[in-house]
C-alpha cells in the first residue's frame, strides 16, 4: 500500500468514527502472509482514555462462525463425517417441534443457514447443548420451506454444529476449537473464555448505542450455547494468522490444520443473497469484484461490530473490529480492501438497478414482517414512496425490481418472497428471513 492510500484510509476511518460515534476501532491487512498495515484508532475505554492498538481484544461475534465450519472440515478430512450426513446421525435426539421434519436437515444446511428453520427466540441462559436440544423439541413453529430452499440466519440451528463436534470428538466444542485452531495458529490472544478475557491486558470495553449519539458501557454478553457461532474474542493481528489458512492453505496442510480443497469449498456459492452476493459455508462471497473474489463474514453483538475476510486470488486478508454495536463496520472493511487493491476507497460491490414499481407491485409488499428472534419490519407507502420502519426507525426505499426494494441510506437490498398468495409472505432483511404477520 502506498502512502497516499494509507493516508486516505486513515482519513476515512476517522470520519467514519466521528459520524457513528465509535469509541475504538482496529484494522489489519496482510498480503501473502506479511502484515502490510496495522493500526488502532480511538480508545478502548472512554473513562481511562486508553488507546486502541492492533493487539486490543474485541469480540468478533459471528466472524466466529467460520471457525466452527473449519472444525467441521477438519472432521470431514479425517473421514469422521460428511456434510451430506443428516444431523440426526450424530445427534439422535434432534427434533424440532411443529411442522418441521428434522430428519431432512443435513450438516451442509447448518453450515449454509438453509435448514428452513426461521430465526428463533434467543435462549442465552442455556449453557448445555442438550438443554438446547430440548428447547428445539418443545417449539411449535412452521418451516420457511424445505431444507436448501431458502436462506435465513438461525443461530439455534448453527450451534448444532457444536453438538456434532462434541459427539464426534468427545471434547467440549470450545476446547476442540482452541486446541485444533487457536493454538496451532498461534492465536494466543484469542479465547472463548470470559474468565480469561478478565485476566488479559489491552481489552476493549464494549459500548452500546443510546439515544442522541450517546454510548454507554455494557457487560460482555455471556452467550451460552450461542458461543458456537459468536463466542470468540480476538484481535486483528490474530485474525491475520487465521486468514492464512484460506489464502496460504498449503503451508497449513503440512501442519494438518486444514485441507486446501475443503477450505475452498467453504466459499463456493450455495445460496444467492442479493444480485451480486452469495452465501457458502459460514462465509459470504461476491464472485466478481473488479476481477477478484471477496470472501467475508461480519458480526454484531452488544458492544461489538466486526468484519473479517480475504481475497484468495491476491493472498489478501483484512480484519476490522470495533467496540460499538450496530454500526456499518463493513464499510470500513471494504475501504481497507479497496486501499490494498489500489481501487477507489468508496467503491462498492455492486449497485442495484433502478426500477419503476407500479402501485400494485408496491401494494403486494406492504405489511408487517416479524421473527421470533425479535426482528420486526413494517413496510408502508408515504406519498407513493415505500418506507420501512425497522425497530422504530424509518428508512426511505426505492425499487430495483418487482420483488426488491433498496435502502436509500446505504444501498442495501430488501428481497421479498411470494408463494401462491398475492402478497409477499416473507422478506430477507440482512441475513434474516422475516415472515408476514398473520
Amino acid at each position: 500500500m502506498n502512502q497516499s492510500k494509507i493516508s486516505a484510509l486513515t482519513d476515512y476511518v476517522n470520519q467514519f468514527m466521528e459520524e457513528h460515534n465509535v469509541p475504538g476501532l482496529s484494522i489489519a491487512i496482510s498480503h501473502q502472509g506479511e502484515v502490510i498495515y496495522q493500526n488502532g484508532f480511538g480508545v478502548r475505554d472512554h473513562d481511562r482514555k486508553e488507546p486502541v492498538t492492533p493487539e486490543t481484544l474485541f469480540g468478533i461475534a459471528s466472524v466466529s462462525k467460520s471457525f466452527a465450519a473449519v472444525a467441521i472440515m477438519q472432521l470431514v478430512a479425517e473421514g469422521k463425517l460428511s456434510v451430506d450426513d443428516p444431523v440426526s446421525r450424530y445427534v439422535p435426539s434432534f427434533r424440532i417441534g411443529g411442522k418441521i421434519n428434522a430428519d431432512r436437515i443435513k450438516i451442509r444446511h447448518l453450515l449454509s443457514h438453509t435448514s428452513g428453520v426461521p430465526p428463533l427466540l434467543r435462549r442465552e441462559e442455556l449453557t448445555k447443548l442438550n438443554d438446547h436440544l430440548a428447547y428445539l423439541g418443545d417449539l411449535d413453529i412452521d418451516s420457511l420451506g424445505e431444507p436448501g430452499e431458502y436462506f435465513s440466519y438461525c443461530n439455534d440451528m448453527f450451534l448444532l454444529l457444536g453438538a456434532i463436534i462434541e459427539r464426534v470428538t468427545g471434547r467440549l466444542f470450545r476446547r476442540y476449537v482452541t486446541e485444533q485452531l487457536l493454538e496451532p495458529l498461534h492465536m494466543h490472544r484469542s479465547t472463548f473464555s470470559l474468565e480469561e478475557v478478565a485476566r488479559l491486558h489491552n481489552v476493549s470495553v464494549p459500548y452500546v448505542q443510546k439515544g442522541n449519539k450517546q454510548v454507554e458501557p455494557a457487560p460482555w454478553p455471556a452467550l451460552g450455547n450461542y458461543e458456537v457461532g459468536g463466542g470468540i474474542r480476538s484481535n486483528v493481528l490474530d485474525l491475520m494468522q487465521y486468514g492464512q489458512i484460506f489464502v496460504n492453505a498449503r503451508q497449513y496442510q503440512e501442519k494438518e490444520i486444514a485441507s486446501e480443497s475443503l477450505l475452498r469449498s467453504m466459499w463456493q456459492p450455495v445460496h444467492r443473497l442479493t444480485r451480486n452476493a452469495w452465501y457458502g459455508y459460514a462465509l459470504r462471497m461476491v464472485p466478481d469484484y473488479s476481477g477478484v473474489t471477496l470472501v467475508e463474514h461480519g458480526g454484531g453483538q452488544p458492544g461489538v461490530s466486526s468484519n473479517f475476510g480475504f481475497v484468495p486470488e491476491k493472498g489478501l486478508v483484512v480484519a476490522v473490529l470495533c467496540n460499538l454495536d450496530n454500526v456499518p463496520i463493513r464499510n470500513v472493511w471494504l475501504a481497507a480492501v479497496n486501499a490494498a487493491l489500489e481501487l477507489p476507497l468508496d467503491q462498492k460491490d455492486g449497485e442495484e438497478p433502478s426500477y419503476e414499481a407500479s402501485k400494485e407491485e408496491l401494494d403486494r409488499l406492504v405489511g408487517t414482517y416479524q421473527s421470533a428472534e425479535g426482528g420486526n419490519l413494517r413496510l408502508f407507502q408515504r406519498d407513493g414512496i415505500p418506507v420501512a420502519d425497522v425497530a422504530g426507525t424509518e428508512f426511505e426505499l426505492r425499487a430495483s425490481g418487482s420483488d426488491t426494494l433498496v435502502f436509500l441510506q446505504n444501498g442495501s437490498p430488501l428481497r421479498f418472497f411470494f408463494k401462491a398468495e398475492r402478497q409477499a409472505w416473507a422478506v430477507l432483511l440482512g441475513m434474516r428471513m422475516l415472515v408476514r404477520a398473520k
